[in-house]
């Protein structure tokens, strides 16, 4: 008899932003958490995720990325990496504003979140964790 393999332990996908493009990182989402026992987690990290391609479909020329997922020990790591180096800023947004608040959702779902450049040069990874 064979064990069965240990699912991978991180999965990266490169694409670029678009409304179905979040579809097919929601799903990815929902079968890496099953595979590594943490389904309670998954409303939390679509969500955060999703926001986090609408920015680089919003700020990121050519809309290119690189999704990460990566399990921690109790929870999940989502980094999205872009081409783009402005750096995004928490702003509050105004009662009537139709924009601006994504990072405070992030902020608030999640158990952290930051924004660092790119060691490679030329762009940055926005990530987050939820339940570490």
């Amino acid at each position: 008899m064979n064990p069965t393999p240990a699912p991978p332990q991180q999965h990266h996908l490169t694409l670029t932003a678009a409304p179905h493009a979040a579809r097919h990182v929601r799903r990815l989402v929902r079968v890496y958490l099953v595979l590594w026992d943490m389904p309670e987690l998954t409303d939390a990290v679509e969500l955060a995720a999703t926001e986090l391609l609408a920015n680089v479909f919003t700020h990121v020329p050519d809309g290119r990325c690189t999704v990460r997922l990566r399990r921690l020990d109790g929870g999940v790591r989502v980094e999205v990496h872009d081409s783009c180096a402005e750096m995004p800023v928490a702003r509050r947004a105004g009662l009537m504003d139709e924009s601006g608040r994504g990072l405070a959702m992030i902020a608030a779902i999640t158990s952290a979140w930051g924004v660092e450049p790119d060691p490679g040069g030329g762009g940055k990874c926005v990530w987050f964790e939820v339940g570490a």
